[in-house]
């Protein structure tokens, strides 16, 4: 198994880079941000995970343990493959999908372009107890309910998810206990 890789980004593609190591160029799955940070020239390390199947090996690169983790966890679910979880990382934070399994949130993962509503709850159902929360349950219950409902209100009004997703990262930690119509107003001034 290739548990990290590392060397000189020679090519960018959609969601993929080509990583040259040791005269070698490996073709290498991202997800959206990651891809987008990405330029040729870059020297870059990643922790990643070689997924083999019968007729291809792919190989998923990822900046923090974690997320190659939740990587391994959601494949590991009947009916995810690579794709749609490498799609759940690009739309979803490692701690928004941690919070969703631990508070039970199906319709957070349903967001997730490929990821319906049976099969969100598939995850949370596959998943629940083998993720550890981050905080204490009763604390994140709450917090994810609000940031729930402001990423409702953002998404319905055209926002991606990532972009929604990034907005709400952008509220200072000092506003983290304030209702979901102060976050949604602390989360559009981020798009002005």
């Amino acid at each position: 198994m290739i548990a990290s890789i590392s060397g000189e980004i020679t090519q960018v593609l959609e969601n993929q880079v080509v990583i040259t190591v040791g005269g070698v160029g490996l073709f290498l799955n991202l997800t959206e941000d990651t891809c987008l940070a990405c330029r040729p020239g870059m020297k870059r390390a990643f922790h990643t995970y070689l997924v083999v199947r019968e007729d291809q090996l792919a190989l998923y690169g990822f900046e923090t343990i974690e997320a190659r983790d939740l990587f391994v966890q959601l494949i590991s679910v009947g009916g995810i493959g690579p794709r749609i979880a490498l799609a759940a990382l690009s739309a979803l934070t490692p701690e928004t999908i941690r919070r969703a399994i631990t508070a039970d949130q199906p319709e957070i993962f349903a967001k997730v372009p490929g990821i319906g509503k049976k099969t969100a709850q598939k995850i949370i159902l596959d998943l629940q107890g083998k993720i550890q929360p981050l905080e204490p349950l009763e604390a994140l219950s709450r917090m994810d309910e609000v940031d729930a409902e402001v990423m409702e209100a953002l998404t319905a009004l055209g926002y991606s998810i990532v972009e929604a997703q990034t907005a709400l990262q952008s509220i200072p930690r000092e506003d983290s206990d304030a209702d979901a119509e102060t976050r949604l107003r602390k989360a559009l001034q981020y798009f002005s």
